[in-house]
């Protein structure tokens, strides 16, 4: 999952995006045409980059592809804005809980006909949920990346313990890692970092919410449900040292000065904690030995639920050229281009190259997580539920020991308030 901007895509923005759904442009003048990709952060390696500008060049000759790298803060509103104007992108990348929203306002084509082609039933299927709407498909997956524990090896020997095999292990370990270390967090786990707390609902049996025909049921105040958060607030306030109103950004700082012997974050902050000591973001590749890794365990063994982050990926309905940007879309599809995914420690979007992450400590991590993730709730109106703060909050509540009964309710009347309406 991917965090949204400040802004909403709200109604108002829904609205003006259903006006665009038409089918762009008819491909006729595509000869020396330039297709625009909008790819996200910095995820994407730079060898997946050139592969899929150099293929779509030879493969289009006299067109060519530019890659326009985007922020993920304020990526809904710089969306809303570009996919409903005459200068839109031609290929763009949503995180998987901000796909709904616009393939819901149609900013994206129908690419129903087009999914064998792309990967059929191969594609990771939550991912295709994510990027269908009434039936359609919009939007294919483009990768995803479980969480998963990074801990350091020396202190969990340390203090005696091994690695986890259930949910309840993980939380004693946790509190006995804190309690040996005053001061350093068993599990670092700041109070906005809602992310964390769904495995912990979801293995007691609860939801966020339900679809009940039209509407949305929230299910944060279920019996199952809290259960979970009263986990949650167990970890958050005996095992944690980390802000009770902080983010979850770069979590690799803590663990690399020792504060934090333990982190849940995606897979892929592994690079994060082994970049180089003089890297414009530095980690401690010092710690390379030490760092040891497992996925989340569950209530009864084996991995837990987790949430998969991660990207879908479509073209926009103003795309001036239709043919050019799937023809970009089938290279970004490739087993080729997934494959480098993979031997960068991110899921592909296709079920078969699953063992393109390799066979390390890692991998196999990687591997048992992604088969046990889930996501959150398919309405078109879940980004509006992100970006009003109604999870933040709530768990920032939690983690200051607040009344979890009384917050789940408050946040339910919330939450089915915005996907309801």
């Amino acid at each position: 999952m991917r965090k949204l901007g400040i802004v909403a895509l709200g109604a108002a923005a829904a609205l003006t995006l259903a006006g665009c759904a038409t089918s762009g442009g008819t491909g006729a003048s595509d000869d020396g045409a330039e297709i625009r990709v909008w790819l996200v952060g910095t995820d994407t390696p730079d060898e997946a980059r050139e592969y899929l500008v150099d293929t779509f060049e030879k493969e289009n000759p006299g067109s060519t592809l530019v890659i326009e790298e985007q922020a993920w803060d304020g990526l809904v509103d710089r969306l809303t804005t570009s996919l409903s104007g005459s200068d839109s992108p031609d290929v763009v990348e949503v995180g998987n809980t901000q796909a709904s929203a616009f393939t819901s306002a149609g900013a994206f084509l129908d690419l129903t006909d087009e999914y064998e082609t792309l990967g059929g039933d191969d594609l990771l299927p939550g991912f295709v949920e994510a990027g269908s709407y009434d039936g359609k498909f919009y939007a294919a997956p483009l990768y995803s990346g479980s969480r998963l524990v990074f801990y350091k090896k020396d202190a969990l020997a340390a203090a005696g313990l091994t690695v986890p095999t259930t949910l309840d292990e993980y939380i004693s370990n946790a509190q006995a890692l804190a309690a040996a270390n005053p001061g350093k967090s068993g599990i670092w786990w700041p109070g906005q970092d809602w992310y964390n707390a769904l495995p912990y609902i979801w293995e007691n049996g609860g939801e966020i919410a339900v679809a009940d025909g039209e509407e949305w049921d929230a299910q944060l105040s279920s019996e199952e449900s809290l259960a979970g958060l009263a986990q949650v607030q167990e970890v958050m306030t005996t095992a944690s040292s980390a802000p009770k109103d902080g983010n979850e950004t770069s979590p690799e700082v803590g663990f690399c000065d020792g504060t934090s012997l333990q982190i849940s974050a995606p897979s892929w902050v592994k690079w994060s904690i082994l970049a180089p000591a003089d890297a414009e973001a530095p980690g401690c590749p010092d710690q390379e030995e030490n760092l040891g890794v497992y996925a989340l365990p569950g209530m009864d063994g084996g991995a837990a639920q987790v949430f998969a982050g991660g990207s879908n990926i479509g073209i926009s309905a103003k795309s001036a050229h239709p043919e050019l940007a799937l023809s970009a879309l089938e290279i970004i599809l490739s087993d080729e281009f997934q494959t480098i995914y993979g031997e960068n420690g991110l899921v592909p979007a296709k079920l078969s190259l699953a063992d393109t992450l390799g066979t390390d400590e890692v991998a196999q991590a990687i591997a048992a997580a992604a088969g046990n993730a889930k996501l959150t709730p398919a309405s078109p109106n879940w980004a509006d539920v992100e970006a009003s703060g109604i999870l933040t909050d709530l768990f920032v509540n939690i983690a200051q020991g607040g009344d979890i009964t009384a917050l789940a309710e408050a946040a339910d009347e919330e939450i089915e308030a915005i996907l309801n309406s």
